[in-house]
C-alpha cells in the first residue's frame, strides 16, 4: 500500500501569540520572530521532497507557508477547514481577561470540554469535524505523496488525537497536545488502521532562533 506522509505544522509566532492573546479567526500577522521561524521551517521541509502544501486561510498560517512554497515552487492551497477554533467572545483577549469576563467559556476551553460551544464561536467538536473532513480529502487526492498542512495549535492537537485514535464520538474531554510555533508533527499513513507517528512537536530546526531543540516521538 502506498505510504502517505503528513506534516502538521503550526504557524510561526504571531503578534497575538507574543501578547498572550487568543487568536481564533482573527487576521493577526506573524511577528518578526514568526517570520524567522517560517524561513527556518521552510529550509527544513524543503529537504523532504514535499509534493503539496495546504494551509489554513488565516493570515498567520499563510505567511508561514509562503517561504516553503517559494522554495519548492508549489502552489498554496488555502482552506478555512484548517482554521483555528473560532473562540467567539474570547477572540483578542488575554487569558486573564477571558477568565474575568467570560468564565464559563474560558474554563470550558481550558478544560477541553469538546462539546461546549463558545459564545458566538464554535466547539472543539465543530473544529474536529471540519478539519478531519478536509484531511480525508487530502488522503484521497494525495495518496502516496508527502503533504504539509500549516495550521494552528488547537486544530493540530485535535487532528493528532484523531490520527492516533485517541478521540471518538463518545469522548467528552481530551488531553492537550502542545505544538510550539512552527513545531512539526510527522505521520506515515499506510491505511486507516496503519498510522505511524514519527514525531510530535519537532522544533530542532528552530534552535538558532529560539534555543529550542525539543523533539518528541510516540
Amino acid at each position: 500500500m502506498p505510504v502517505t506522509k503528513i506534516y502538521l505544522v503550526r504557524h510561526g509566532q504571531s503578534a497575538g501569540n507574543a501578547e498572550g492573546r487568543f487568536g481564533g479567526h482573527s487576521p493577526t500577522p506573524l511577528s518578526d520572530l514568526g517570520f524567522q521561524q517560517a524561513k527556518l521551517t521552510a529550509q527544513a521541509l524543503a529537504k523532504e521532497k514535499i509534493e503539496a502544501i495546504y494551509t489554513s486561510d488565516l493570515l498567520r498560517a499563510v505567511q508561514t507557508a509562503e517561504p516553503l512554497a517559494e522554495l519548492l515552487d508549489l502552489p498554496i492551497i488555502k482552506t478555512p477547514a484548517f482554521r483555528e477554533r473560532h473562540v467567539g467572545v474570547l477572540e483578542g483577549l488575554t487569558f486573564d481577561e477571558s477568565k474575568e469576563s467570560f468564565p464559563k467559556d474560558y474554563y470550558a476551553l481550558v478544560n477541553r470540554n469538546i462539546h461546549h460551544v463558545i459564545t458566538k464561536g464554535e466547539s472543539y467538536r465543530h473544529l474536529l469535524r471540519r478539519a478531519t473532513g478536509e484531511l480525508r480529502e487530502i488522503f484521497r487526492i494525495h495518496e502516496g505523496e508527502k503533504v504539509v498542512i500549516f495550521s494552528h495549535t488547537g486544530a493540530i492537537c485535535f487532528l493528532t488525537l484523531h490520527l492516533i485514535g485517541a478521540i471518538n464520538r463518545y469522548t467528552k474531554q481530551t488531553p492537550w497536545l502542545v505544538t510550539s510555533n512552527c513545531g512539526i508533527n510527522r505521520f506515515e499513513v499506510r491505511g486507516r488502521n496503519n498510522i505511524r507517528v514519527l514525531a510530535v512537536n519537532d522544533t530542532r530546526h528552530l534552535y538558532q532562533t529560539t534555543g529550542n531543540d525539543s523533539f518528541g516521538a510516540l
